[in-house]
């Protein structure tokens, strides 16, 4: 009964990435850290990213036609059995299944029955908040609902990690998971039958027991000192896993655009603190506004440090390499779309200037569209780094687990993706005065409180700037919209589209980025792009904010004052705006649609196009000229 398991190279980082449940015909697996991968890998470049993640490089698994990661042919990277503990659908018998009975090829199957049935892989496992996770102890689950001298009296009780006299079992009577018990059938010291069972009516959620600090592809010697309480899920539930995964467009190595450092030096200049700054040099109170005026201006602190030493005459300090914390992957990424002389292609990075194919229209709702776009660029072909960090379990606020479980590696997993996508920016002058409305203002200020008060606040810092924007909020919905319109007018699915959000005002950003990518080399077919160009987009905007100017949820979701995860989206749902969770940059949250088409209490960027265009409609449907 040979098989073969296969898993994309890709998906080495996602979704199956280090920590990762694997559920493949029948079987269960996880995916063991990067310090267990053989020596053979496959380099990817991306200094840009390693420079942020602060590491040296990333390598991406290996190819390999072969089943086991241990032969010295071509190995690939390991998948260990998880759970350790099967049970025979036939006899009901409970298996620990140890590393020492695999079989090249070949599934666990039951020795207990003539025909040898396949083993099944238990449903439930433990995991904490602390990034562990492990088989649930189901001999003292089957034992503790008794005292503890009964308990110690079963003749394998030294022996409970490896049972084998447990049984899983099934009750014709009741249903859910009351139906379900494990019962041991060994015997006493007395030499009476043990008979333990209890069902699994109570086994999910938090459970008594000390976690055991580890993860299954770790040496118990590994282990570390765990005092978190463990909670018992189904292995396949979605707290199980959470990946963190960091990505970098390729893009042609340029100079510091030098609009962005003088704006940034302007900023500090004029900064109220930066006077008290210059006095309070050389004192412990110049630290602290040196991190105000950072937080206020973006700055960096090497630009601070010239601007101090210019101000005071002092030699400027020697100029190193910035720190992971002071490089911002989308500035650089954003110079490239929006420079005024467009990077020469490359091989894996080509673009082109488009447009909506309105420029002299005087009629509606082309005309007002059109004032309101600042321009359109054309990816015809990109390169995108996806490297896996590590993972969380229970809860996105967990604990850290580095995908190097050993702490010795330098390195990180990695994938890389060819694609093309359109770059869509919105008029600096009509988004500057838009996001300046106090109504606008008001509106956001709910929604940048929420999110200070979540957990995310942090994670997302990164892609939103040290203070959320409206432009972010704006852009971000409008790039939900636009994916969900371009699935039907492109004909590709919005698990295929992903974004990118260029909405930091300190960096001058006012732009998105929708953009598909595949595995293979070749990257994918045009036909993204070519919804991009003239008079396409236009066509698909239009659709788009009429498709959002109803909600079939309306007037709740409309009126909504905090729903999602963590109260972070306004009007914002399943319905109308939100996407596969891997086509989202910030996990489907920060989104409002009452900033794109307005509402009774916020005007929207585009309330302007949206009321041309059904103006146009309402004419041309009663048979009169627009």
């Amino acid at each position: 009964m040979k098989r073969k398991l296969r898993v994309r190279q890709a998906q080495t980082v996602l979704p199956f990435g280090v920590g990762a449940v694997l559920d493949i015909q029948g079987e269960s697996f996880v995916a063991a850290g990067i310090e267990t991968w053989p020596r053979l890998k496959t380099p990817v470049s991306s200094e840009r990213l390693a420079a942020r993640l602060g590491v040296k490089g990333f390598f991406a698994a290996p190819h390999t036609l072969n089943d086991r990661y241990d032969q010295p042919d071509r190995p690939g990277v390991p998948y260990v059995r998880f759970p350790g503990w099967l049970f025979c659908g036939a006899c009901r018998t409970m298996v620990r299944f140890l590393y020492e009975r695999e079989k090249p090829g070949e599934p666990p199957v039951c020795t207990s029955c003539a025909a040898a049935p396949r083993l099944t892989p238990m449903r439930f496992v433990r995991i904490c908040p602390d990034g562990h996770l492990d088989d649930v102890d189901w001999w003292y689950w089957a034992h503790s609902k008794l005292a503890p001298e009964v308990r110690a009296s079963c003749s394998e009780a030294k022996h409970a990690w490896k049972a084998r006299r447990l049984s899983f079992r099934v009750a014709d009577r009741a249903s859910g998971l009351e139906a379900l018990s494990v019962r041991c059938s060994a015997t006493r010291q007395d030499g009476k039958p043990c008979g333990a069972e209890r069902d699994l009516l109570d086994i999910l959620g938090p459970q008594g027991g000390r976690c055991s600090g580890r993860n299954p592809w770790q040496r118990w010697h590994e282990n570390a000192s765990c005092g978190q309480q463990v909670h018992v899920v189904q292995r396949t539930a979605g707290n199980v896993y959470y990946p963190v995964v960091h990505s970098a467009l390729d893009i042609p190595q340029s100079a510091e655009p030098p609009w962005a450092e003088q704006d940034a030096a302007q900023a500090v200049l004029g900064h109220p603190y930066w006077t008290i700054l210059l006095d309070a040099l050389g004192t412990s109170r110049a630290d602290t506004f040196r991190g105000l005026i950072k937080e206020d201006t973006g700055a960096c602190d090497s630009l601070i440090d010239q601007l101090v030493a210019e101000a005071t005459g002092s030699p400027a300090p020697p100029a190193g390499r910035p720190g992971p914390e002071e490089i911002d992957l989308s500035r650089d990424e954003w110079y490239a779309f929006d420079a005024a002389h467009l990077p020469e292609p490359t091989k894996e990075f080509a673009i082109r200037r488009g447009g909506l194919g309105l420029k002299g229209e005087t009629e509606e709702p082309w005309a007002t569209l059109d004032a309101h776009i600042g321009g359109v660029v054309l990816v015809d072909r990109l390169r995108e780094v996806r490297a896996l960090a590590g993972f969380r379990r229970y809860s996105p606020g967990g604990t850290l687990v580095p995908a190097d479980t050993s702490g010795r590696l330098r390195w990180l997993p990695a994938t890389e993706v060819y694609g093309e996508g359109i770059v869509l920016a919105l008029d600096e002058q009509r988004l500057t005065a838009w996001e300046n409305d106090p109504r606008v203002q008001a509106h956001v200020r709910g929604v940048r409180t929420d999110l200070d008060a979540s957990f995310r606040g942090e994670q997302l810092a990164e892609t939103v700037g040290s203070d959320l924007s409206p432009r972010f909020l704006l852009l971000h919905t409008l790039a939900h919209l636009l994916i969900r319109q371009l699935s039907f007018d492109s004909g590709y699915t919005t698990a295929s589209l992903r974004e990118r959000i260029y909405g930091r005002p300190e960096y001058g950003q006012r732009g998105l980025l929708v953009y598909t990518a595949a595995g293979d080399a070749e990257g994918t077919l045009g036909g993204l792009v070519r919804q991009g160009e003239a008079p396409h987009l236009a066509e698909t905007l239009i659709r788009m904010l009429e498709a959002a100017a109803w909600c079939s949820a309306d007037p709740l979701c409309a009126e909504h004052t905090g729903q999602g995860f963590g109260n972070l989206n306004r009007a914002a749902c399943h319905a109308c705006t939100l996407l596969p969770e891997t086509s989202c940059q910030t996990g489907n949250t920060l989104l409002d649609r009452a900033l794109v088409v307005g509402s009774a209490h916020v005007p929207g960027y585009f309330t302007d196009v949206l009321t041309a265009s059904r103006e146009y409609a309402a004419a041309t449907a009663l048979g009169g000229t627009p």
